[in-house]
């Protein structure tokens, strides 16, 4: 029994669809977005809980001491006592130097805290560890799909709930991170001399993209097969094609389960400890500082160390649960919903299905006319210069430069080395071949067109096809000879028996599949196309991959979609959009758009009215906060958080 069967929900059923201007986004899609909107938004307007005792120690800022002045924390507090004593003589070994710079920089109170300050009191603040969470939920599914390899879960029902699970687990993992960088964003989190952390986790995003690329097209069914050929458009216009090709399941299983996972995990694991070195960034004011002086003032506020109030922060029962709570809703998720498979398009399917285009589309390989045959770099020279073919170019073509670096002959690639492996035990086809490889170019061309006109009217008697009476040489008999050999399924074989040893590369038969009308009549009719926003689709109901919105917006953007070069077009604005993300600390005016759209009053809105919650029996109370005027910035200059204190508008 398939694992299809446990599914109470079944989302491999065709999905739906919702249309408007340039826009299309399945519902699962649509369904999903808005899910994420709404934990956003609740995360935002729920209160934090908390104990009825108050965990709270340490003045406020704003609070008067015993003297009845005002108090200024603006000091950064020292961190000794780790228990490390350098041997004298010692101080300049590099072991030692390093030691004690980590411990300068990380000490073990930064590293494993028990206390946060007290402004942390927001299911906002939630979404980083559950991301994290949710991270080593997909490490550890992998590692159990790992066991039973590559295919396992395509036929085995154990293998299928685990790579259920290592879908929702993904599909979590992306969801709570981009939510925890709306956060940070309206946190203006790069405050503080804090902007590496900001880039660290942008690029942790942009890593975990990659990590979701390649595992959707290491997946060996219709969605690995669409994907991969929509995006190596992408990757070959920008000239890495034949670097990082799409189409090569083994270098992308292998991109996906060893290097981009390394570099993930060092990235998350940097960005945490620049969390734990530089503390989560204060609050903002409630109200905009104004002037150059009250600006200085917060931006010293905002680096500085904080020493105010705290509360107690037990950072591995936070994990544990957060841990748990991610593991119960993914084996929920994976046992009602399953994951989507699919099955692939073979050339043998193809040519079962329709195979009247199968052999037209044979034609126009050994005529060239195909586009694989007139496509350009890295295939082959034909598509040059730019603008022909499927050489792009703006400013510079970065195919051209890139070369070609898989060549591929139509014709011998699809056509004749296949029919060579056949021809030794069969007389009709060695004799067929060796016409029309001892006759000319100019004659194989006569034949090969004249052919392609004629195979468009072909017709099937018991199976057998039949086309126009005409001079097309030895045309008739390897194209009916390449349709018996795909029925059989020969010829998928052949066409990865092309690579020595064992055949992962489906880049020949993938492009073949593509010079075809039947896989694209297959991704219109499951939403696939690039007109349908359908790198961004997953078949049935499936979500999909949302998070690749901003790089399928530019095909569906008129003048931009009829472009020859689209591919290059969207490559270029995801750039300089990721450029400006990464860059935010830096560009006024874009930095500042969290200081006056106030979302992050929600976030602090239990601060900003007057901190936690009472102080529980026996504890002192705090002393109401002064506000100053913002005209002298006083108060931003005083507080390091840059709030007014206690009883400021929220």
């Amino acid at each position: 029994m398939g694992a299809e069967h446990w599914m109470a929900v079944n989302l491999s059923a065709p999905g739906s669809y919702v249309h408007w201007n340039i826009f299309t986004v399945s519902v699962a899609n649509l369904v999903l977005i808005l899910v994420m909107v709404v934990i956003f938004g609740v995360a935002l307007l729920v209160p934090f809980p908390h104990r009825g005792k108050d965990e709270v120690e340490g003045p406020r800022d704003g609070d008067k001491g015993a003297s009845g002045k005002e108090v200024t924390l603006t000091a950064v507090a020292s961190h000794d006592g780790n228990g490390y004593v350098t041997q004298p003589g010692d101080e300049k070994m590099w072991t030692a130097r390093l030691r004690n710079r980590g411990l300068r920089l990380l000490p073990p109170g930064k590293l494993l805290p028990d206390r946060q300050p007290a402004y942390v009191r927001s299911w906002i603040y939630v979404f980083g560890v559950a991301t994290l969470a949710a991270l080593g939920v997909a490490i550890v599914s992998g590692f159990a799909l790992a066991l039973g390899g590559p295919d396992w879960w395509h036929y085995n029902p154990v293998g299928h709930f685990f790579n259920s699970l290592h879908l929702w687990s993904i599909e979590l993992f992306m969801a709570f991170m981009v939510i925890h960088l709306w956060g940070k964003f309206w946190m203006a989190a790069w405050r503080g001399r804090r902007w590496m952390t900001w880039i660290s986790g942008v690029v942790a995003f942009l890593v975990s993209v990659i990590e979701c690329f390649t595992g959707y097209v290491s997946q060996q069914n219709l969605d690995s097969q669409w994907i991969s050929t929509s995006g190596k458009d992408a990757f070959n216009a920008a000239g890495i094609g034949s670097f990082f090709n799409p189409m090569n399941f083994g270098q992308m299983l292998m991109w996906h389960i060893v290097l981009v996972p390394l570099v993930l995990v060092g990235i998350v694991g940097a960005h945490v400890l620049l969390v734990r070195v530089r503390g989560v960034s204060h609050p903002l004011p409630v109200r905009p500082a104004r002037g150059r002086v009250a600006r200085r003032a917060l931006a010293a506020s905002d680096a500085a160390e904080w020493r105010g109030p705290t509360r107690r922060y037990d950072i591995l029962k936070e994990a544990g649960i957060a841990g748990t709570v991610v593991l119960v809703l993914v084996v929920v998720l994976a046992s009602v919903l399953s994951s989507p498979n699919v099955p692939p398009v073979t050339v043998q399917s193809w040519a079962h299905a329709t195979p009247g285009d199968f052999m037209a589309t044979s034609a126009a390989e050994l005529a060239g006319t195909s586009e694989t045959a007139t496509y350009g770099p890295p295939y082959n020279n034909n598509g040059t210069p730019p603008g022909s073919g499927d050489v792009q170019k703006i400013i510079v073509s970065w195919q051209q430069i890139a070369g070609v670096r898989q060549p591929i002959d139509a014709a011998k690639t699809f056509v004749l080395l296949p029919l060579a492996t056949r021809a030794s035990t069969d007389p009709a086809l060695r004799s067929a071949l060796n016409r029309y490889e001892a006759a000319t170019k100019a004659q194989q061309s006569v034949w090969d067109v004249a052919y392609l006109k004629a195979v468009s009217h072909v017709t099937f008697t018991g199976g057998v096809p039949s086309v126009p009476g005409g001079d097309y040489g030895p045309v008739a008999v390897l194209v009916a000879k390449e349709l018996t050999m795909a029925q059989s399924g020969a010829l998928d074989a052949a066409l990865l028996a092309q690579h020595q040893f064992y055949g992962t590369n489906y880049t020949k038969p993938l492009l073949f599949l593509e010079d075809g009308s039947y896989f694209s009549a297959v991704g219109a009719k499951l939403h696939l196309l690039g007109t349908q926003w359908g790198v961004m689709n997953e078949t049935g109901g499936y979500p999909g991959q949302p998070w690749l919105w901003l790089y399928d917006l530019w095909y569906q953007i008129p003048g931009f979609r009829t472009s020859a070069n689209v591919d290059l077009i969207a490559v270029y604005m995801t750039g300089i959009a990721t450029i400006l993300l990464l860059a935010v600390p830096f560009i006024p005016g874009l930095r500042d758009v969290p200081r006056y759209v106030p979302v992050h009053r929600l976030v602090w809105r239990s601060w900003n009215k007057g901190g936690p919650a009472s102080p529980g029996p026996g504890e002192p109370k705090a002393a109401p906060a002064q506000v100053s005027g913002p005209a002298t910035g006083a108060g931003q200059a005083g507080s390091p958080a840059g709030v007014s204190g206690r009883g400021g508008p929220g």
